[in-house]
Parts: C-alpha cells; sequence; structure tokens
C-alpha cells in the first residue's frame, strides 16, 4: 500500500459520519475539551468568503473549523490531521455542516498532495495551529504530559514506528543531549542526559518526569516544570515536527490563490523562527505579502481563560499575484 492511499483511505466528508475506531473503544473522547487559540483573530486576518475554499492543516479537536465552517455558504473546509482521535472528535463536532467538511488523516506537510487528489481549486486561505490539543496532553495513555501518569508514548500519529520510550532508553548519551539542547533549548541537556542513561529503563511519564526535576540545577523559583523542554524536545524529536513543518511551509504556498490568506500560529521559538524566516524568503521572492510584521499574541484576558495560549504567536502572510515574464523584464 503506498503512502497516498493510506491516508486517502482516511479521507470523508462528515456527512457520512463513519465509524471510527475512537468511538467505540474510548466514547469520553468525544467530550473532551477544547478552547481554540487566537480565534477571532485568525478569522479575521482569513477575510472567509463565504463561497471560498479553505484548508485547516492542523484541525485537531475543530475549534477553528466550527468558526470557519460556520461562515460558509457554498464554500468548503478540508480538514487535515494525523491523529485519528482527534478526527474523530472533530468529525462529531462538524457533522452538521455535512459535506461542506472532509476531513482526512494526513500530516499537514502533505497539504499539495491532498490537494491534488481531492482536485482542489486554488484556495482562499490555509489554517495551521502548530499546537498540541487538549486532548492530546489531557489524554494519560498518550504520554505527552509530564502531570499525568501514562506510558512514555507521544506519537501523534499511532502508525508511527517510534515512541519516546524508545529515543529515552536507546539514544547515546550524548545524542540525547544534544537533542535535548536542540530542540527543546534546554541548558541542562547533558547532566539531564547523564542522569536519564543511569536511570533506564525508563518506562513511563512519571518516572522521566521524576529522574529530570533531580537532574535540573536549581535557578530559583521556576516558572516551567522542570521536565518542560525535555518533554517538549521529546515530542518534537519522536514527530519530527519540525521537517514536518519544514515541508509544509514550503508546499502551502502553491495551494493558495492569489489574495489568499495564510495564518500560522506557533508555540515555540524553533517553530516561529522557521515560519518567519520562510515568510521573509517568499516575501523577497514576490511569492507572498507578509502582513504582519510584528508577531500577534493573545491579550492577558484571553490567557487568563486559556492559559495554554499564553506562548502562542501568529504570522500572517496573503499570496501576491504572479508576475508575468514580460512584466518581470521591465522591471
Amino acid at each position: 500500500m503506498t503512502t497516498k492511499r493510506r491516508w486517502t483511505s482516511w479521507a470523508f466528508n462528515c456527512a457520512a459520519r463513519p465509524l471510527w475506531p475512537w468511538r467505540t473503544r474510548d466514547r469520553k473522547v468525544l467530550t473532551a475539551s477544547h478552547t481554540p487559540v487566537l480565534a477571532e483573530e485568525a478569522l479575521r486576518w482569513l477575510r472567509i468568503e463565504p463561497g471560498g475554499t479553505y484548508v485547516d492543516a492542523t484541525i485537531g479537536l475543530g475549534g477553528h473549523a466550527v468558526r470557519i465552517a460556520s461562515q460558509l455558504t457554498t464554500g468548503r473546509l478540508i480538514g487535515l490531521d494525523r491523529d485519528a482521535g482527534a478526527l474523530a472528535i472533530s468529525s462529531e463536532r462538524l457533522k452538521d455542516f455535512g459535506g461542506k467538511v472532509v476531513l482526512v488523516q494526513a500530516d499537514f506537510s502533505r497539504i499539495d498532495e491532498v490537494a491534488q487528489e481531492l482536485s482542489l481549486p486554488p484556495v482562499q486561505g490555509i489554517l495551521a495551529d502548530l499546537g498540541v490539543s487538549s486532548f492530546q496532553l489531557d489524554t494519560a495513555e498518550r504520554g505527552f504530559s509530564f502531570r499525568l501518569a501514562g506510558p512514555l508514548d507521544m506519537r501523534m500519529d499511532s502508525r508511527s514506528a517510534t515512541t519516546a520510550a524508545d529515543i529515552v532508553n536507546e539514544t547515546a548519551e550524548s545524542e540525547l543531549a544534544d537533542l535535548l539542547y536542540r530542540l527543546g533549548e534546554e541548558r541542562d541537556s547533558r547532566r539531564i542526559a547523564r542522569v536519564i542513561v543511569r536511570a533506564r529503563p525508563i518506562r513511563s511519564t512519571e518516572h522521566l518526569a521524576t529522574v529530570v526535576a533531580g537532574a535540573r540545577t536549581s535557578r530559583g523559583r521556576q516558572k516551567l516544570h522542570p521536565a518542560t523542554k525535555t518533554f517538549l524536545a521529546l515530542r518534537i524529536a519522536v514527530n519530527r515536527e519540525l521537517e514536518a513543518l519544514g515541508q509544509f511551509l514550503k508546499r502551502a504556498s502553491a495551494t493558495l490563490a492569489p489574495g489568499g490568506r495564510w495564518v500560522v500560529l506557533s508555540y515555540h521559538s524553533l517553530e516561529d523562527r522557521m515560519v518567519k524566516q520562510e515568510f521573509r524568503r517568499l516575501g523577497a521572492e514576490g511569492v507572498l505579502n507578509v502582513l504582519t510584521r510584528k508577531v500577534l499574541r493573545p491579550t492577558d484576558a484571553e490567557i487568563a481563560v486559556n492559559p495554554r495560549a499564553r506562548s502562542a504567536k501568529m504570522r500572517v502572510a496573503e499570496k501576491l499575484m504572479p508576475v508575468a515574464p514580460a512584466e518581470k523584464l521591465a522591471s
């Protein structure tokens, strides 16, 4: 079975509402709570056209998607996510929109392939929220959170082979230290890696969090849990998030129609730096007009209601009309 067929086999419109494995195995996931970050700002910058086609490249639990779909009349929303559990929830939430919404289990790095497979016209808007959903963080057996006891998993796509436990227990100490420093910007990476290697085997989130907390150098009152950066680095590594983001940033603009808007929400400096640099590059090449010279951030009021929004950064760009060769020569 080829990669393309693997994800197209999961494409469906919400009117069909197929029976997802997650529903029969764990019905409580359908009640997972989720507050989308910068929702009003995202819709304002997307400038929704009722008859337009939009892509929510990381649909998650459907918080942004519900708001987009509610403004469509003859338009369509395509939702992508590699997490089958998240798609189960979003499909339930979007069921009233019927065929206006099509969901596909696919990584957002394959946005161009999905657009081609679905024969999409150039789209009027793309939204990508790069954060981890509350469903993933609050489901202990997914292994994303150091606050909940669960297996060291962290896979967004359960079909992926590598888990966080594999990296923690099998990576050489020097490589593990480099990974924690590079992906988590963890200053105590070498000390943490050394202590992790001594504590092996480590199989649970609780065990890893305790080991890391014991290895961290105390620097007064800490705003973050001592294991925050270690868990971030492992999650990024398990899901190859930066590689996927790089592919998405290179491919997404080709799916936009002239005048189409591209909104990206990031949550840590590595992601935001990549988005900023790619927007700048495409701007210099005349492909995009970057609309946000400075990042947009949540207000204090939003953070008070939704603390997980505190690190969010939004950047927005607009697709420019291609310049004809004769115009280029004239200029």
